[in-house]
């Protein structure tokens, strides 16, 4: 997209969805996260935050990385640089709505 939007509708979905809007958010603020991480900080269920992550995952806005730490699984969570882009991308864009709302 050239130029920032004026429309809601416009905007990423995959994104918007304010779970995944709060995931994306508190990855860009780390260089990786790990479940347990995000489901404290997130406060969704287990269930919840899978879901979102997936979807995120199948966009192409995170990579997982499964390791064990011992016999315990370990899952880590990484945003791409097209994740990043799509979230900066998505912040300019509801900057350029809250800017026309306030004209």
């Amino acid at each position: 997209m050239s130029g920032p939007q004026r429309n809601l509708s416009d905007l990423d979905r995959v994104i918007h969805e304010p779970a995944r809007l709060l995931l994306v958010a508190l990855l860009s603020s780390v260089e990786s996260a790990d479940f347990l991480f995000l489901l404290s900080e997130s406060r969704l269920t287990r269930g919840n935050l899978s879901v979102h992550l997936t979807r995120l995952e199948e966009a192409g806005y995170l990579t997982v990385k499964k390791t064990f730490r011992g016999k315990i699984p370990h899952t880590e969570y990484r945003l791409t640089p097209k994740g990043r882009s799509a979230f900066e991308e998505y912040r300019k864009q509801m900057a350029a709505l809250m800017a026309a709302k306030k004209a």
